[in-house]
Formats: structure tokens, sequence, C-alpha cells
């Protein structure tokens, strides 16, 4: 506990290359989670992003015991499951099923793989709650052009899939492809919690992926102003888990997930004084019509 708070260690620690390429990769993580987070808030797609971080997960050990890049098997894993998740769960009613039975079946098949890998156990680890020291210039290459795809195919279908968001049945009855704007959207968010992985892992990329856009959404109503919140927020988490993990040396996921949780709970108390003050000043104007 006494290295939590070495600032001089920490600053000799963001002097070095690996931390600074872990930092930008952090930062355009953090870009492109802040980005995509109302929607999925919007589109009660939370549970999605963990599932297909599931397959991500799947992906990625499958890479790790072949000998290949892990980032290019969490792609793919978590690209099959966002198709999956947008072809089997088309219907609403339907959607929390299908996505438990892949979040399950990935998860399964991810520890099975992992069980026949035999090299060294952080390895393994770093999968699941991530490990910086892996990210090279080549990790970094695959995320900035990964970034760049999913945020120039949303520009593209920002609009008509805000639409489709907002009123489904209107959209529909306007001519809004709204089932392949949904699949599409499902990939972007597959290939977004791929990205994730190495960083704060597979099982926490929720905590970049939903949580800054559920804070910004209890002080906004406004699409736009939760948009930006969402990516401050995001970058926040990112950035602030990977410098405060650095003296410490422990995983970066625990310090993300922290710094998302009670940028959350400030958010919370902020709507909670919103409307209490809103409804004390309410009260002398309902008292004379009471009378």
């Amino acid at each position: 506990m006494d290295k939590m708070f070495d600032f001089a260690l920490t600053g000799e620690l963001l002097g070095l290359d690996f931390v600074q390429t872990a930092l930008l990769a952090a930062a355009v993580l953090g870009l492109v989670a802040g980005v995509l987070g109302p929607l999925v808030v919007m589109r009660r797609m939370s549970f999605a992003v963990h599932g297909t971080a599931e397959l991500a997960f799947t992906g990625a050990a499958g890479a790790l015991l072949l000998g290949v890049g892990v980032e290019l098997g969490g792609l793919a894993g978590a690209v099959i499951a966002a198709l999956l998740i947008g072809l089997l769960g088309g219907r609403e009613s339907e959607r929390d099923s299908v996505i438990g039975v892949i979040l399950a079946f990935g998860l399964g098949m991810g520890v099975l793989l992992l069980s026949f890998y035999e090299g060294r156990s952080a390895n393994k680890f770093g999968i699941l709650v991530g490990q910086i020291i892996t990210i090279d210039s080549t990790n970094l290459n695959l995320l900035v052009g990964a970034s760049v795809v999913v945020l120039v195919v949303l520009a593209v279908i920002y609009r008509p899939l805000l639409f489709a968001t907002v009123d489904p049945e209107v959209a529909t009855a306007r001519g809004v492809p709204v089932r392949l704007l949904s699949l599409i959207f499902a990939v972007l968010v597959g290939i977004s919690s791929a990205l994730g992985v190495q960083i704060v892992g597979a099982l926490l990329v929720v905590s970049l992926m939903v949580t800054p856009a559920a804070a910004a959404a209890r002080v906004t109503a406004s699409p736009w102003k939760a948009t930006v919140l969402s990516i401050v927020f995001a970058e926040i988490a990112a950035l602030g888990g990977i410098i405060l993990s650095l003296a410490p040396g422990k995983p970066v996921s625990a310090f993300v997930t922290t710094i998302s949780f009670v940028i959350y709970l400030v958010c919370r108390l902020i709507a909670w004084l919103r409307g209490r003050s809103s409804r004390i000043r309410a009260e002398p104007t309902a008292e004379p019509a009471l009378r």
C-alpha cells in the first residue's frame, strides 16, 4: 500500500515507452467507448457488451494457444459474438436469453482453451483483467485502425441509428432499416469490446463501455451532452486507471473500474440533489392550490 502514492516512482514509469504506448491506447479506447456508450445504454445493450467480451476472451485464449496475436483472436471472437447476438436476438424478448447462452458458451470455451496453454500464467491472467505491458506498436496500430473504422461507420449511420434507438416503431414505418442498423451497431460494439481486452481484460470491459455512459445519463437527457460527458468520464477512468496502477504494479482493471464506479456514484448524487431541489422549489407553489 505504501507504493500506491509513490509519485516519484509513478513519474519515472511514465517516461517508459511501453507505458506511453499503453496511455495512448487507453486514450483511443476511451474515445471509442465514450462515443458508443450512450447508444449502448439507450438501446439496453449492457448485457450484450458483456456477452461479446466473453467471446473476445475465447478468441484471445485460442490465439494465445496457437501462438498468434491475442488482439486478432479477441477481435475475431467479439465480431462473431456480435453477429450471433444480432442474428439470433432480433426480437427484444429473446435478446437476453441469446446473450446468456453466448456468454456461457464463450466463457466455458475460453476456460477450456486456457487449460491447454502451458506458457506463462501471467498471459492467462492478462486476458481476463488486462496487461498493459503486452501493448506494443503493432497492437496500437491495430487498435487505432479499428477505432477509426468504428468511428467512421458510426458517423455514417448515427442519425438513423439514433432515430431507430429512440423510436424503433416509427423508424420502421419511415423505412429506416432498423434490423440492419442493429446488426451493424452490434458489430461495432463487438469490435470495441475486443479492443478493451488487453487494457481492462475481457471480464471488465463493461467498466469502460457502459459505466461512463450510465453516469452521463444520470446528469443529462441530451444525447449530444451525454456523449461528451461519456467520453470525458471514459478518458478519466482509462488514463487514471493506468497511472494509478503503475507504482503498486497491480492490474489496471481494478483502478479503471473503481474510478468509473466513483464517477457513477457522483453523478447519481448530482441527479438526486437536482431532483430534491426541484421538489423543494415546487412545494410552495403547490400549497395554495391545495387550499
